[in-house]
């Protein structure tokens, strides 16, 4: 690990961790039987939150965070099972598939640095920046 950002065997597990995310988010989604145009038009709504970064770097990376966090979709998840909310619970997937799908190739949560600086490295334009010989 250097600066902050996971490296190595770790981040490798943290991707394949959001690559099992993603695939049970589908599956179970799947098995609920819920509507794959709902699922389709959804998918990429919590990327909505980048808008944040409008405001500044701290803002951006505060709103895209709380929204890129799997936190709140399983609160979600397990309030729709105590209800018995099958839609609830369909949202709650549909909000975990594309966290699963940015962690997958290595989007991670961002620092207050700018939105290339993740907890899984730095992407991007911030990734070629690391990677230039000083």
């Amino acid at each position: 690990m250097s600066d902050g950002f996971v490296g190595g065997w770790p981040r490798s597990i943290l991707r394949i961790e959001g690559a099992c995310l993603l695939a049970c988010a589908l599956a179970a989604y799947a098995w609920l039987g819920r509507s794959w145009w709902i699922f389709a038009a959804l998918l990429l709504a919590p990327d909505l939150s980048m808008l944040g970064y409008a405001a500044g770097p701290g803002p951006g990376a505060l709103a895209y965070n709380a929204v890129h966090t799997v936190t709140p979709p399983l609160l979600g998840l397990c309030a729709a099972a105590v209800l018995g909310q099958p839609l609830v619970a369909g949202l709650a997937l549909i909000w975990l598939a594309p966290i699963g799908l940015d962690r997958m190739p290595g989007y991670g949560l961002k620092y207050t640095s700018g939105f290339g600086d993740t907890h899984l490295g730095a992407i991007g334009r911030a990734r070629a920046a690391a990677n230039t010989p000083r």
